[in-house]
């Protein structure tokens, strides 16, 4: 047979997960657990490749992952497994259902639209959208006008969206999470309903209602029999980042666990704020009876040995947990460094002379990264590359859909596909020269009475002050087109208006060439729609200028964003209490212990160095009084006096560099002092 070799490379554990009970029927339920830099992706390429090289028909494998391109990356992979094992690929395109948790369930609703109550034409609204329709909804209910301040609308948005995800009543969801709006029960359980008939009246679903709707789906028996006898197999990655909603889909699909596999790290769940909870991942194997099989990867190919000795000792301290211990066979007498300085600029200062001194013997800025808990914590970080003119990229910033221009676009296509779509007309309208507000609502009063709303844009009367505009409009609304064509045409309408609005608009015309190129590859003006929506690519215009992409640069990122990711050197802000964990993240043991994970995934994500800065001071703003006051911080309590040793703790001034004479903060046992005073 061609290829026999195909699982060669494969270690004992991870050969052991890809051929868990393939070759048997439909395999009982497996998690596997994923450890930092243990080759998962490889792992669950090589189990789906195995599945197909074992006779399984790719077309009845459902692959979720956590982001539409993880899904491309993983089908590729196992495109070039198959050749390797069978001679000849099984093409990328043959898996036809992968993608994320959100995007298949758009997909199952859009086929089965007419038989659960929904138009197949319904619109997404991302969260922008979503919170704008609140607001909408807030005005209309006169909540904006309280004598006490209401919620603002992504406030309000939030809140909602918990209750949803996390399937929890709104009372628990405002005591938990919320308690400064707890105030509001009673109006915001009024407006949510209100929101939820604003969506259906304009076909619109949101975000989370791509789960919800799902989840409601499921819950008819002989719905979830159908929609689950269409996969033999089911593969869901990143496990740990799942919330109850989509642990409830994957039981309905698979009642009795037969042919499940999810993959993922209960130590890398740092997603609590979109309501994932780490329960699904813990409490998967007590899910089925028998027991699901557990096999864990616990080889570590990523980060030198020191590296993950430091981070095993933090996450070992981890109240709940699967236990392993990662390992390598890494070498390296570099312990992670644990370096306290005076002040945040000082840490600013400290870390870039670092960077450049490791890029001038030979480690590029882009293998270099700086991490964070939150986007703030690099505001002295950034101000200093600029001073000394290092050029970088910030993560966990401006996505695509953010962008004026962009959005503009596609509420035009939304608008166009749907007239009910509110928000989006809205939008679009006002773009007319001589349509404000008022006249853009009594504009979409009469697309909502009539009977063709398509063929309704060319009756509707409009303000005079629109002109010739309108007429422009109306043509591009009403005129048919093939897609991707759609797109161009809306494009030509909106150029003159992009003028107009922008004095950047070169630069902001490339996104809409590049959106046009996008869509390209997309059979229909809804399936572009969607998978945008759902899975943005990254900003570019907002964003241009040095670094070009030829250049050499340095990467900032939160650590949320940084999952996933690996440098040769990484460097992380602020690790003090109050920053991580977070003031906002110490109100319970499930906050805090989410907090350590995010410790643990920011320390794995070093492969040969790894640099921890301890400011003693932060300076803040003494409000209503003269001059600045500082507080002082102490060392993250995720890195106690008993663990100190895994690291290479040292103080560091502009003055006297580094000091590994001066003991770190916490090495000094003043209570015993004080106790000897008097002994």
């Amino acid at each position: 047979m061609a290829g026999a070799g195909y699982l060669d490379k494969l270690n004992d554990n991870q050969r052991a997960a890809v051929e868990f009970g393939v070759g048997d029927g439909i395999s009982p339920p497996l998690l596997v657990i994923a450890g930092a830099g243990s080759g998962k992706t490889s792992t669950l390429a090589h189990r789906v490749a195995h599945l197909i090289v074992k006779g399984a028909d790719p077309r009845r494998i459902l692959l979720m992952t956590f982001s539409r391109r993880a899904a491309t990356e993983l089908a590729r992979r196992v495109e070039r497994i198959t050749a390797q094992a069978m001679g000849t690929a099984v093409a990328a395109q043959a898996l036809t259902w992968a993608g994320t948790f959100h995007g298949i369930g758009a997909r199952i609703l859009r086929e089965h639209a007419l038989s659960i109550g929904l138009h197949p034409e319904f619109s997404i609204h991302d969260r922008e959208d979503s919170a704008d329709l609140m607001n909408l909804c807030r005005h209309g209910l006169g909540f904006s006008k309280t004598e006490s301040r209401f919620p603002a609308k992504g406030t309000c948005l939030s809140i909602y969206s918990r209750a949803v995800n996390a399937e929890a009543p709104l009372a628990d969801v405002l005591r938990d999470h919320y308690p400064w709006c707890a105030q509001w029960e009673v109006e915001l359980k009024k407006l949510f309903g209100s929101y939820v008939s604003a969506k259906q009246e304009q076909n619109v679903l949101d975000y989370d209602d791509l789960l919800l709707a799902w989840a409601q789906v499921m819950a008819d028996a002989g719905f979830a029999a159908h929609i689950g006898a269409s996969w033999d197999h089911v593969l869901v990655d990143e496990y740990q980042d799942t919330n109850r909603l989509q642990a409830r889909i994957l039981k309905a699909l698979k009642p009795d666990g037969r042919g499940l596999t999810v993959v993922g790290d209960d130590a890398q769940s740092i997603y609590a704020f979109r309501a994932a909870t780490v329960r699904n991942i813990l409490d998967f194997p007590s899910n089925f009876a028998p027991p699901a099989n557990v096999i864990t990867l616990d080889r570590n190919y990523r980060s030198a040995r020191p590296i993950l000795d430091a981070a095993n000792a933090v996450i070992g301290l981890a109240r709940e947990r699967f236990t392993k211990n990662l390992w390598t066979e890494r070498a390296s007498d570099r312990k992670p460094r644990l370096v306290t300085v005076n002040t945040e600029a000082d840490q600013a200062r400290y870390v870039v002379d670092r960077i450049l001194e490791d890029r001038e013997t030979g480690t590029r800025l882009k293998d270099q990264a700086v991490l964070f808990r939150t986007s703030s914590h690099a505001a002295q970080l950034e101000a200093e590359l600029t001073r000394r003119n290092v050029p970088y990229v910030k993560f966990g910033g401006l996505k695509f859909l953010d962008s004026a221009h962009v959005k503009d676009l596609l509420s035009f296509l939304r608008l166009a596909r749907n007239s009910r779509d509110r928000v989006a007309g809205f939008r679009v309208l006002q773009l007319i020269p001589g349509v404000g507000p008022k006249a853009a609502g009594r504009i979409l009063d009469a697309l909502d009475l009539a009977s063709d709303p398509r063929a309704a844009f060319a009756d509707v009367a409009p303000p005079a002050r629109a002109g010739a505009d309108w007429a422009g409009f109306v043509e591009a609304m009403t005129t048919p087109a093939p897609w991707p064509a759609a797109l161009g045409l809306a494009r030509t309408w909106y150029d003159p208006h992009l003028e107009r609005i922008h004095e950047d608009a070169e630069a902001r015309r490339a996104d809409l060439l590049q959106l046009e190129q996008i869509a390209a590859g997309y059979q229909s003006a809804e399936a572009f729609l969607t998978d945008l929506t759902l899975d943005p690519p990254d900003a570019t215009s907002d964003l241009a200028g040095p670094p070009l992409k030829d250049e050499d640069y340095l990467i900032l990122s939160t650590i949320h964003s940084a999952k996933g990711q690996e440098w040769k050197s990484v460097y992380l802000l602020n690790a003090v209490d109050g920053c991580i964990p977070s003031d906002l993240g110490t109100g319970s043991t499930h906050e805090l212990e989410e907090e350590r994970r995010l410790l643990y995934v920011a320390m794995t994500r070093a492969k040969d160095q790894l640099t921890l800065g301890l400011p003693l001071r932060f300076y803040v703003q003494n409000q209503g009084r003269n001059g600045d006051r500082h507080v002082y911080a102490m060392r993250t309590r995720f890195i106690p006096k008993d663990i100190l040793d895994r690291f290479d703790a040292r103080h560091w001034s502009p003055t006297q560099g580094d000091s590994q004479a001066r003991p770190a903060p916490g090495s000094i046992d003043v209570a015993a002092s004080m106790r000897q005073m008097w002994g």
